[in-house]
């Protein structure tokens, strides 16, 4: 059964990658998008390469402008009335030692990976409590299970994440709005080249696992059935999987194991 059709799903992130492909399959299915990201030459992009472009809205956002979403959120259901699905997909990576990354650099990761999730959340989230339903996917990272070297601040905000939409999933039980976090391994988008180094210019080169990562599309087919199935949390990637598993029953072992790996 296809429980997109003639829904409204917002996602961010939309320009490129998972969240880009996430809008070819919602708008296949005859699901109405809102898509979101600072580019609005590649959300138009995006738009005109789907099937159905009158199911799909630009709507330019920066997550790093938290005070201007709740005025954003306003304007779109203004016209939408209802959003039944937000995709937070939107995000920066990170490539850079502690010593070497500085406190403007860790407060704008943090900003838009964490505060600006939460704050389109938080702007939702009275609409969603109103209609007595609403489902929200969270697009993390293997880093939010565990750090690994140069993403410091990068896996910090992954798991604050974590620790957000868990608490969250526990108050809005009772109001049907269901949380999804996805939880993957490395993914061949564009995320190494515009990931941030020490002193937030853009790294600007891929990285070799980011490389072999998984095609974004299969990721995107995959969140959308988890879903669908309303799982709290979903797994994609291989190897770099097993250390979570690792981490809970073997914590000691977890952390020689990963000294072994090479930045």
């Amino acid at each position: 059964m296809n429980i997109y059709k003639d829904k409204i799903a917002w996602i961010t992130g939309a320009s490129s990658g998972i969240g880009e492909e996430l809008c070819y399959i919602l708008n296949e299915y005859g699901c109405k998008t809102i898509i979101s990201s600072r580019r609005e030459a590649e959300l138009q992009r995006v738009k005109g390469n789907c099937k159905f472009p009158e199911l799909v809205f630009v709507q330019v956002m920066d997550l790093e402008n938290t005070d201007e979403l709740f005025s954003i959120v306003e304007e779109c259901l203004l016209q939408h009335k209802k959003i039944d699905y937000l995709f937070n997909n939107g995000g920066v990576s990170q490539r850079s030692y502690v010593p070497d990354t500085s406190i403007e650099t860790a407060r704008k990761i943090m900003e838009i990976n964490f505060f600006g999730n939460i704050a389109l959340t938080k702007a939702l989230l009275p609409y969603m409590i109103n209609q007595k339903g609403g489902h929200i996917i969270i697009t993390s990272s293997a880093a939010g299970k565990y750090g690994f070297y140069l993403r410091s601040v990068y896996s910090a905000s992954k798991h604050a994440l974590h620790g957000f939409y868990e608490s969250l999933r526990l108050e809005q039980k009772e109001n049907n709005i269901y949380i999804t976090l996805i939880i993957s391994g490395p993914v061949n988008t564009n995320m190494s080249f515009n990931a941030m180094t020490g002193n937030g210019k853009n790294h600007g080169k891929q990285d070799r696992l980011i490389n072999q990562g998984a095609n974004p599309k299969t990721i995107a087919i995959g969140i959308l059935k988890a879903t669908k199935k309303g799982k709290e949390e979903a797994y994609f990637g291989g190897k770099e999987l097993i250390p979570i598993y690792i981490k809970r029953f073997f914590p000691r072992f977890f952390t020689r194991l990963l000294a072994k790996f090479k930045p």
